[in-house]
């Protein structure tokens, strides 16, 4: 790996602590859960941000972490309370922490010199007024010589942890502090005993004021586990030794251990007396030992050298050893992988899937039993495999809410706005990249909700409302899709208001006939606005176009619902993944297209006697059914045809019947985006390679029904006008 790889790996990591810090701050200023609930993760964010930017040198994250973790640490060890205005600090300095981390990929990102020295001032007040004395004492405690402590061993000894500590000479220069690993043990437990000792070189010339000569052991009474313990030292196990004995009391655990695996590692390792780092440890030793002399000793006899455990644990761990085959248990686990394979996996994927649908057309002409049957066996795996590859790429949309939180927290203060924000179905899982586009236009209708929807404290009042505005995030599944609705109960659209401004802009001309959500979707048009004064947030309008154009690149849709002064509604409907479908090809003259599976009801042959008059609607088993021909809607030359059939289709509440020439069955799709040139056609998602090798169109089915609707409101619009002119 190298730098650039590892200065990535980095700022991914980084990225995404920063976001747990955030998440978990919001939530105990929410009151959802308490300090003592979340101070932990919060602490050992900053800190795992501090140790690895020490690493690489990034000395400005490192000093600026540093008066953050002081601060956290503080609270932890309930010398400080996490209030209202340490909280706004604190999520203060998570911005300005995600700025430097921007900072390093984006130099042009980085946060203002000023805006860190300010907030390096506020926390050096904060830990002035709470016994910033107390850790001076304490690093000047830690430079002398020598420190020693009451020899005589504590009662009960044999609960203690035995800590040894040989500290590198880098960690200091590594951003590293001893002191700080003192307090944090203190709140695990209680240290019972302490030795300090120093290894100063021998000549003053060789002295290095920056190098640390730091020797320290511990004996700590506590109930924590000892992986707890060993993640206090996570950032100096590297150029450090640190060797932590486990209690006596262990030997009892580890006597009465009574897991699956009987190996010596696994069962001091499950009994808890023993880490991973320190087994693997014990291994890479083993192996080294093989290779340089084809010999090496006993697993045991390694890890009690190390210090981790003591022989009779060892023994006690070899009596459950047994030579039979024995089960693992199964743990969760998670690989981080490159996003750029995954596609590629995926890409290749659908070329596979494509080549299957092409070979299965070939067995069925040979019309061999055995060849079909074992056909369909590969095909079965290449579904699953299809679906194992796909599944790779889902997360929850969960991840886009929380991201939001933040949002309605910052635009509600600074409007001074009271949200409440209601969050249900983060557990929806959606294509990743689906999730990251929509952040975008979630933001944009979230922001403009605030503060365009939602009205001010007073007017709420005045209406008989809550003097708090609700805010409402849902997601779920439906008919293939996921829908995410956008909810508030603010003061809803004036669609009288839209239609004025859109005329006055010629956006609409003065005799335009728009249904009621066509009024409403004219807060798409670019620069689209009815607010008195656009802030410098939003104005109904103000990047809604951007929200549209996003949306529709995902092949999905965006509807508005909304009543005056009850609130307004968005529904954004976008497909499970961009990737492939199971698809139901279908054809109109010679052009092949492919309807969603998930979107078709049921296939129904069309004669013209189902015709209503001349509208397009038949009944369909006392059911009206609004039906439009593909031949028709998409300009295709005309043909003649013995027998049409219809496919009823539905998505959300709406059905529908798409009239085509022929069925062919179903096929499996992967989807090739349309090319600029032809995103403008309506009603067709993209293309795929059939079987056969000719082009398959696919159908957006949403699109389609919303093109032929509009259509066929304006039919009826101009013939309501020319009756009413009597040009009828």
């Amino acid at each position: 790996m190298d730098m650039d790889q590892a200065q990535q790996l980095f700022i991914n990591e980084a990225e995404e602590l920063l976001e747990t810090m955030e998440s978990c701050l919001l939530e105990i200023e929410s009151g959802e859960v308490s300090v003592e609930e979340h101070i932990d993760a919060i602490f050992r964010a900053a800190h795992t941000i501090k140790g690895s930017a020490g690493l690489f040198g990034y000395d400005n994250i490192v000093a600026f972490t540093h008066s953050v973790e002081n601060a956290l640490d503080k609270v932890r060890a309930g010398q400080l309370e996490l209030d209202e205005s340490l909280l706004e600090l604190m999520l203060d300095c998570h911005r300005h922490m995600q700025g430097l981390i921007q900072s390093l990929s984006e130099p042009e990102q980085e946060p203002p010199r000023a805006e860190g020295e300010a907030l390096l001032t506020k926390l050096a007040r904060v830990l002035e007024g709470q016994g910033a004395s107390d850790e001076a004492s304490e690093l000047e405690a830690a430079d002398d010589h020598e420190v020693e402590q009451p020899g005589e061993k504590p009662e009960g000894y044999d609960s203690f942890w035995h800590i040894r500590i040989e500290y590198g000479e880098d960690v200091f220069r590594d951003g590293m502090d001893p002191c700080s690993q003192l307090r944090f043990l203190q709140t695990l437990g209680c240290i019972a005993d302490v030795k300090l000792k120093t290894r100063f070189p021998e000549s003053v010339d060789e002295f290095d004021p920056e190098s640390c000569y730091l020797s320290v052991e511990i004996e700590l009474e506590s109930d924590a586990s000892k992986q707890d313990i060993e993640e206090v030292f996570e950032f100096i196990q590297e150029n450090s030794v640190v060797r932590i004995g486990a209690p006596n009391t262990y030997l009892e655990k580890v006597s009465s251990y009574e897991g699956d695996d009987e190996r010596v590692g696994e069962v001091l390792v499950n009994a808890g007396a023993v880490t991973r780092r320190e087994l693997q440890q014990a291994l890479n030793t083993q192996r080294e030992s093989l290779q340089q002399s084809n010999e090496a000793e006993p697993l045991g006899e390694t890890l009690v050298k190390q210090g981790a455990v003591n022989k009779e644990m060892v023994e006690s761990a070899l009596s459950k050893q047994k030579s039979a085959s024995h089960k693992r248990p199964v743990k969760m686990q998670f690989l981080k992988v490159d996003s750029r394979k995954l596609d590629h996996l995926i890409g290749l994927i659908g070329e596979l899937v494509t080549s299957g649908a092409a070979n299965e057309i070939l067995v069925k002409q040979q019309e061999d039993e055995k060849l079909s049957e074992s056909f369909g066996s590969m095909f079965y795996l290449i579904e699953q495999i299809r679906d194992g590859a796909l599944s790779l790429r889902m997360v929850q949309v969960g991840e886009s809410f929380g991201r939001l939180k933040r949002i309605v927290r910052d635009v509600s203060k600074e409007l001074g706005k009271e949200i409440e924000l209601h969050i249900s179905g983060s557990e929806t899982e959606l294509d990743k990249t689906m999730v990251e586009k929509l952040s975008d236009p979630l933001m944009h209708i979230v922001r403009n909700a605030i503060d365009h929807g939602i009205e001010p404290r007073e007017l709420r009042q005045y209406r008989g409302k809550p003097a708090a505005g609700n805010l409402h995030l849902k997601a779920y599944h439906e008919a293939g899709a996921v829908v995410i609705e956008i909810i508030d109960d603010g003061a809803g659209l004036d669609p009288e208001k839209l239609r004025a401004r859109a005329i006055e802009r010629e956006v609409i001309s003065p005799d335009a006939s728009l249904t009621e959500e066509e009024t409403y979707k004219l807060i798409f048009e670019p620069g689209f606005s009815t607010a008195e004064a656009v802030t410098n947030l939003s104005g109904r309008g103000v990047g809604m176009d951007v929200v549209k154009r996003n949306i529709e690149e995902l092949r999905g849709q965006v509807s508005i619902e909304s009543k005056l002064e009850k609130g307004t509604t968005f529904r954004i409907r976008v497909p499970l993944t961009l990737a492939i479908i199971d698809g139901f090809q279908v054809s109109v003259g010679d052009k092949p297209f492919v309807i969603p599976v998930n979107m078709i009801q049921e296939c129904l042959e069309f004669t013209a006697e189902q015709l209503s008059e001349d509208r397009n609607y038949l009944n369909l088993r006392n059911e009206v059914l609004p039906f439009v021909k593909l031949r028709e809607i998409l300009e295709l030359p005309a043909g003649k045809v013995d027998r049409e059939h219809i496919v009823v289709v539905h998505f959300g509440e709406q059905k529908a019947g798409i009239v085509v020439d022929e069925l062919h069955g179903e096929l499996q799709a992967v989807i090739k985006p349309m090319s600029e040139m032809f995103r403008a056609i309506k009603g067709i998602g993209g293309t795929t390679i059939l079987g056969s090798g000719d082009i398959g169109f696919i159908v957006d089915v949403p699109q389609l029904i919303e093109l032929a609707s509009s259509r066929e409101s304006h039919r009826y619009a101009t013939t309501v006008t020319k009756v009413t002119k009597g040009e009828a």
